[in-house]
């Protein structure tokens, strides 16, 4: 598929693509004209990327990763880091959770206007 239908699948933009190509953690091969053309697997390739980047993951330490997802090489090395991502990732779901915890406390209170604490939160029954 040419990069347009790559990017229309995933919704990522074209731009997206090219510096994924630049970082070395998507390949395309040429057609004679220089167009990319990319394979059906990586639709699954840039959604994983992205997963990667919105968990936190910088594109060096994706690079690194993407050989244990690819080919199964793990190394202790790379097993190491597979844990230490996971546990930061663990970390930041903990820390979500406990902030939408308080703001659906602050929602409850804003949501009762007899609340002793509503008026403070300007809001009008």
């Amino acid at each position: 598929m040419r990069i347009g239908e790559l990017a229309d699948t995933v919704g990522v933009s074209v731009r997206a693509l090219r510096y994924y190509e630049e970082q070395g953690l998507l390949a395309s091969h040429r057609t004679p004209r220089g167009q990319r053309i990319y394979p059906p697997a990586a639709v699954d390739r840039v959604e994983l990327i992205q997963q990667l980047y919105a968990a936190g993951l910088p594109s060096r330490a994706i690079l690194e990763l993407l050989p244990c997802v690819d080919a199964g090489v793990r190394t202790p090395g790379s097993m190491a880091r597979l844990a230490a991502e996971r546990d930061r990732i663990d970390r930041q779901i903990t820390g979500l959770l406990a902030t939408r915890d308080r703001l659906d406390a602050v929602i409850a209170i804003a949501g009762d206007a007899t609340h002793p604490c509503a008026h403070k939160l300007n809001v009008s029954a």
